[in-house]
């Protein structure tokens, strides 16, 4: 027991780094909202497109983080989009929150045969807090530091840039997240590092059915490298989507998550689904857990509420998406 409660605390303050001052990222963009992963995403499609996210990790484990998120994209004239999200992560006494202004133009490399190149800016500004109030004695610490107090709590500006390359049905993005190091000196000094610079591509292709113009198929795969300690992981995705004659749809799909160092012992696999009607959109996806915490919780759940409105058509071809899902 004392082992496994070794490794939750570890795994769980490793985690909490990861995120720190970051966007988490786990299965939002998979939600038809590619917007999650890149700016370069804003103002593609025909509506203002608003998401809404609520997860839930390691259900079952107490203090076990749990993250809340919105997101808003819609074009700005014929070319550009802007975008804004912001989130709220509770992990243990660690909060978050954090806001995300973006721009993004777009440009076509050739009509003929739909090539489009998309350049993407986002200016972010978050927050980290560490709940002081909330530390309790314990048996092995039975009285508190008196050094530990009062509100520690820091901010931080930073910068996402971003290029997306479509072609046809075909997309590929890469993004650099935080590109300014964070200041450390509100808490250790500068001893903690301080570099949260970390890389994201993300890519994947529209497979139309040859048999029934309504289906669509879509593997993707992305792929996160945190610069600090060069920590990376993968997802593997696969979607397959049904429209209708309203051009309404459902999807159905799974997702599998691994370090690249862990190919065959992967963190989370789950299957996911969701659908729009009129202009409501429902997703939902779910990943269990697959390592030594799989016998203490019941995996992670994620809910995705959304609205697509103001509908209006660009005259360029740049703005236009991979699947039939940007224009409804």
């Amino acid at each position: 027991m004392k082992k496994i409660t070794l490794y939750i605390m570890l795994l769980a303050a490793s985690l909490g780094y990861s995120q720190e001052l970051n966007l988490p990222v786990f299965t939002q963009y998979l939600a038809d909202n590619d917007f999650v992963i890149s700016p370069t995403y804003a103002g593609i499609g025909d509506n203002l497109k608003i998401r809404a996210n609520g997860l839930t990790q390691w259900v079952g484990i107490k203090n076990a983080p749990d993250n809340q998120s919105i997101y808003a994209d819609f074009r700005l004239g014929n070319r550009s989009g802007i975008g804004l999200s912001a989130y709220n992560d509770k992990n243990g006494n660690t909060r978050q929150k954090g806001v995300k202004f973006s721009f993004a133009h777009h440009l076509t490399l050739d009509y003929k045969t739909k090539q489009f190149l998309s350049l993407g800016i986002s200016y972010n500004i978050n927050n980290f807090r560490i709940d002081v109030q909330n530390f309790n004695t314990t048996i092995e610490i039975p009285i508190l530091d008196p050094a530990i107090n009062g509100d520690r709590a820091i901010s931080n500006n930073n910068f996402d840039a971003g290029i997306l390359y479509r072609f046809d049905n075909f997309y590929i993005s890469f993004n650099a997240n935080n590109l300014i190091s964070k200041d450390t000196e509100e808490f250790t000094g500068g001893i903690e590092p301080s570099l949260l610079l970390n890389y994201q591509i993300y890519s994947g292709l529209v497979i139309k059915s040859k048999n029934n113009k309504d289906v669509e198929f879509e593997p993707s795969v992305f792929f996160q490298l945190f610069d600090s300690d060069n920590r990376s992981s993968t997802d593997i995705n696969f979607k397959y989507r049904k429209f209708n004659r309203a051009g309404d749809y459902y999807w159905v799909g799974a997702s599998y998550r691994f370090l690249n160092d862990q190919f065959f012992n992967p963190l989370n696999i789950g299957p996911m689904a969701g659908a729009q009607w009129n202009n409501l959109y429902f997703g939902y996806s779910y990943q269990l857990t697959i390592n030594d915490l799989s016998g203490f919780n019941s995996g992670t759940h994620m809910v995705t509420i959304g609205l697509d409105l103001l509908r209006g058509v660009s005259n360029c071809a740049c703005t236009k998406g991979t699947s039939q899902s940007y224009y409804r």
